[in-house]
């Protein structure tokens, strides 16, 4: 898969980054709410099997810190979206209360660092799998002492990994696809992943 880049260098945040940030911090929130009333059952469930399995329903959690440095491709775009989407949830009402922005932030994090450490000049899959991986083993990590306090440490370090890799791969598919989906429908026109369709279009 060839690089996702924008001909024009980036600058600094501009008004309207800040805007789309939170409109996408927004549209998430009420998402990431309507995932939480269905999310109790078929985690239940699986983790009646295997209690790590849990983490193959949480990974739609990270997606909006994705797709907010896919679209913005600025620093500090995937802790801004991810913490405001876990803000507008919480205020909406999840069983998890104020402690899903702490949520919101140390998956925000984790995927700020994978792009960070390619010096946030590359949007691939390099970026997108070290980002996604770190979103969701932070994640865990914070689980393992607020909710799985009485797991053994194989579950623990098995839903690490089962975490990591679901949204390494599916939160990235995902966040990739609606990015796309909105570039190709001209909503991102002033933003890089818009200017490239445009210049495939000019092609």
């Amino acid at each position: 898969m060839k690089d996702i880049t924008a001909s024009a260098p980036l600058g600094r945040w501009r008004t309207i980054d800040l805007l789309t940030c939170a409109f996408l911090g927004v549209a998430f929130g009420v998402a990431y709410w309507g995932w939480g009333l269905i999310y109790e059952a078929p985690s239940t469930f699986v983790k009646a099997a295997f209690p790590p399995l849990a983490a193959l329903f949480a990974w739609p959690w990270l997606v909006a810190g994705i797709v907010g440095m896919l679209v913005i491709r600025r620093p500090g775009a995937a802790v801004f979206t991810e913490l405001l989407a876990a803000i507008v949830s919480a205020l909406i009402g999840t069983q998890w209360g104020l402690t899903t922005l702490v949520s919101g932030f140390v998956q925000g994090l984790g995927v700020e660092l994978g792009f960070a450490a390619f010096g946030y000049a590359a949007f691939r899959w390099g970026p997108l799998l070290v980002g996604g991986f770190l979103g969701g083993a932070f994640e865990a990590v914070y689980e393992w002492y607020s909710y799985w306090q009485d797991w053994a440490w194989g579950y623990k370090l098995a839903y690490l990994l089962l975490f990591g890799a679901c949204v390494a791969v599916f939160g990235s598919l995902l966040a990739l696809g609606l990015t796309r989906l909105l570039a190709k429908a001209g909503a991102l026109n002033p933003f890089p992943p818009g200017q490239e369709v445009r210049e495939r279009q000019a092609v």
